[in-house]
């Protein structure tokens, strides 16, 4: 398989200027205390260490490709004395064989364009989800990304991978039992669909 396309991870400062208050950000998506919870494509954690403090002591998974990356989420959360957090290395289109229990939730954050074989992918996240658990898909608005400027930069997947709210909920609709069951918009530049088993 082929890694993930165009999911170069920006540093956090970068991050900052597009949500500099994750937590609260995870909490509209409707992250509360005590879900289990896996952040598909982590990186070094911007949203996975927010996301252990708001649902701690349930378990938040961490699932990401780039051992680099999970290395420096390791020590971030040792360093921030966070012990809930489960660095996973693996790819994400085989989630249930990586996550060792069903979760409450499944968060995936600026990478769902970039997957070969979405389907595939979908089917894996309904089938590691809980009965009543969501699937929370962040995604770029489809806008040129010659309109998503960050910090006085361009920014975000190439104009053509980006996909509209209705492209994404066609693909996660038609491939799974999951239904969007919310919409959120996330300023500037981004937008979360909330989806839950039929």
């Amino acid at each position: 398989m082929e890694r993930f396309r165009n999911t170069r991870q920006p540093d956090w400062d970068w991050w900052g200027r597009l949500w500099p208050t994750p937590g609260e950000t995870l909490r509209e998506f409707g992250v509360s205390a005590g879900d289990s919870l896996v952040e598909i494509g982590s990186g070094d954690g911007y949203f996975t260490l927010p996301a252990a403090r708001i649902v701690d002591p349930a378990p938040v998974y961490a699932v990401d490709v780039d051992d680099e990356l999970l290395d420096a989420l390791d020590r971030l959360a040792e360093r921030q004395a966070i012990d809930n957090v489960v660095p996973i290395h693996g790819d994400a289109r085989s989630l249930t064989d990586h996550v060792p229990e069903r979760v409450d939730v499944g968060l995936i954050a600026n990478t769902f364009h970039g997957i070969e074989d979405p389907s595939a992918f979908v089917e894996q996240v309904a089938s590691a989800l809980t009965d009543d658990g969501r699937f929370i898909v962040v995604n770029w608005r489809d806008l040129p990304r010659e309109e998503t400027i960050v910090a006085g930069e361009r920014r975000g997947p190439p104009t053509a991978l980006r996909l509209s709210p209705a492209e994404t909920r066609t693909i996660v609709e038609s491939a799974s039992d999951l239904s969007l069951s919310r919409r959120i918009d996330v300023p500037p530049y981004h937008y979360a669909l909330v989806f839950e088993h039929r």
